[in-house]
């Protein structure tokens, strides 16, 4: 049975939630930071005891955000104005004796502008079981780490493919003037649909399986957080199986998007990728591409045993490794990872821009170390930095530029002890913002780049260095073009 939320309703709750200002500030200011960490980490006690002095907000955060079953009188406060036998019927609320249950997660989420509710369907900690095959996911791991990839630049039209209960929809409505949202599961719709009118925002939704519904259409942006979950071709639960094998729903996605962007799109998703036995990656995620027209930008940000990720993903689905069924499933995933060659599953972000240039940019990287930045400004930094060195990267117009360092790059260097003081052994060029790039150098590398201050034009530090260190001007200048292009392309280095 679909959640059937009336306008009224939705609007009476809007106004009870406002009222009682739970938002996502007003839950943070009322458990205070202690309690509201243990509740992300799946840890309710702390937050329940200190929601117990918040009044309405409180009853709000044990019934929706703890799973708790709450007095019908405190009930009946917070949601004041609301028709909760509608509100039964709807699927927001479940009779528990006297009191009630929360019946869908509807919860606070917001980003540096402010706060939406989102509707989805209860986890399985609050269900208190596996989720059913159309499990209609909330806010996870997984939509907030896309959402903080994405670029942020203006567009005049949006597609949110596979939108689920919408999150990257309410993102793009900051950025974007028309949004368009498809899913192919009739719950997730209703879930999204419930979501957009709660927070007032206009999004057209379509509903068929991957480009179906936006056929003949184009966009200045698509994001996409795709059923990407890797292994046999089948679907056990909707949110995160395609029904297509190994990693074809990640290769779907990549090889169609380009033909719905305008020209100087972008497209942005979660992906995964096989690593399989004898075969690079990079290769592997490169060839999913069009012939042509993309730039495309692969960032792999972990690599998962297999006996792990299937341990994972049981888990998230409330199912137990060490029941009948979990086990059984577990045996057929290793057994398709077995007869494939499955060494480890990658996962990571891929962006996409759709491009008339002769030569497209596709680069491959890891980028598996901690960083605290979002990378959607490093997503729009870098196909700006690709651009410019499709202008500016041949070796004359190199050579004239002036380069400087942003304040953000520093030396480190590593040495060791010997005899008559120390002998550097490492020194690493290291970017302290973004994603934290380094890059190691040699010394006549290193003294270059401390030249970079904008005064003098790449080929007159390179005459100079060639001078002072009695080098031959030729085969110094050409090795040091590919490491300026790549210092360019990581941000390390920027024309004055």
């Amino acid at each position: 049975m679909l959640p059937e939320l009336s306008d009224d309703l939705i609007t009476r709750l809007r106004a009870a939630f406002r009222e009682a200002d739970y938002t996502a500030d007003g839950v943070v200011d009322a458990l205070g930071p202690v309690a509201h960490a243990a509740l992300g980490r799946g840890e309710p006690e702390v937050a329940k005891r200190e929601s117990e002095d918040s009044g309405d907000l409180g009853a709000l955060v044990r019934l929706f955000l703890l799973g708790d079953t709450e007095p019908g009188r405190s009930v009946r406060s917070a949601l004041a104005g609301v028709d909760l036998d509608e509100a039964v019927r709807a699927g927001v609320l479940t009779p528990d004796g006297d009191g009630f249950r929360a019946g869908l997660d509807v919860r606070p989420y917001g980003d540096d502008e402010g706060s939406w509710w989102v509707i989805a369907d209860l986890d399985s900690d609050q269900r208190g079981g596996p989720v059913p095959t159309d499990h209609g996911l909330g806010v996870g791991h997984a939509s907030i780490s896309l959402a903080r990839a994405t670029s942020r630049r203006p567009v005049k039209n949006l597609l949110d493919l596979g939108t689920g209960c919408g999150v990257q929809a309410l993102h793009a409505s900051r950025h974007a003037e028309r949004i368009t949202a498809t899913d192919l599961s009739a719950r997730a719709l209703a879930l999204a649909s419930a979501t957009f009118r709660m927070n007032e925002v206009d999004v057209r939704l379509g509903r068929g399986e991957w480009f179906g519904p936006v056929r003949g259409r184009k966009f200045d942006q698509v994001v996409c957080n795709p059923p990407f979950v890797v292994g046999p071709p089948r679907v056990d639960y909707v949110y995160r199986d395609s029904g297509l094998g190994g990693d074809d729903a990640s290769a779907l996605v990549v090889r169609q998007l380009p033909a719905f962007l305008n020209e100087g799109g972008t497209g942005q998703l979660l992906a995964s990728w096989l690593h399989r036995k004898g075969e690079d990656w990079e290769d592997r995620v490169a060839s999913w591409l069009p012939r042509g027209g993309v730039d495309a930008w692969f960032v792999q940000r972990d690599v998962a045993d297999p006996a792990l990720y299937v341990g994972t993903w049981l888990r998230d689905a409330g199912v137990d490794p060490r029941s009948p069924e979990g086990r059984a499933q577990a045996a057929g995933w290793l057994d398709w990872f077995a007869e494939n060659d499955v060494l480890g599953v990658g996962f990571g972000f891929v962006t996409l821009r759709r491009t008339d240039a002769a030569v497209p940019e596709v680069v491959c990287e890891d980028l598996r170390h901690a960083y605290d930045d979002p990378l959607g400004p490093e997503t729009a930094a870098w196909l700006d930095r690709v651009a410019w060195l499709r202008e500016n990267g041949t070796a004359e117009r190199l050579l004239a530029t002036r380069f400087a360092l942003p304040p953000t790059v520093l030396l480190e260097e590593v040495s060791s002890a010997v005899e008559d003081g120390w002998e550097s052994v490492v020194r690493r060029l290291h970017r302290t913002d973004g994603p934290g790039w380094q890059h190691e150098l040699d010394e006549v590398a290193a003294k270059l780049v401390a030249g970079f201050r904008g005064a003098l034009p790449l080929e007159d530090l390179l005459a100079l260095l060639a001078y002072a260190h009695d080098l031959p001007l030729g085969p110094l200048t050409e090795a040091a073009l590919p490491v300026v292009r790549d210092l360019v392309r990581h941000g390390m280095v920027a024309p004055a």
